[in-house]
């Protein structure tokens, strides 16, 4: 294990900094479901924020480094790409501390 490995273990006990880490791994994820929904459609960003009626540099910004998402942005991509927004809870398969 490298040495970057044991301090991120370390700071993963932290549930203040493993809260931080989730929320960003989180919004990354979004990020990138955004991106691949698009191009299965065939959309270009310019193309989907046109149809969502929002600059295509929001587009953008969601796809590469989501923050203070709301999910009224989420639903009007989704239905400009005609999907719709599914949100689940899974477990989280970890003990919290």
């Amino acid at each position: 294990m490298t040495r970057w490995n044991r301090y991120y273990q370390r700071q993963l006990e932290d549930r203040k900094f493993k809260a931080l880490i989730e929320q960003e791994l989180a919004g990354l994820r979004i990020g990138a479901q955004l991106a691949a929904m698009r191009e299965e459609e065939k959309l270009t960003q310019t193309q989907l924020a046109a149809r969502a009626g929002m600059a295509s540099s929001k587009v953008s910004a969601i796809e590469n480094q989501p923050q203070n998402l709301e999910l009224g942005t989420l639903i009007k991509l989704a239905h400009a790409a005609r999907r719709k927004v599914k949100v689940t809870f899974p477990k989280a398969g970890y003990n919290d501390k």
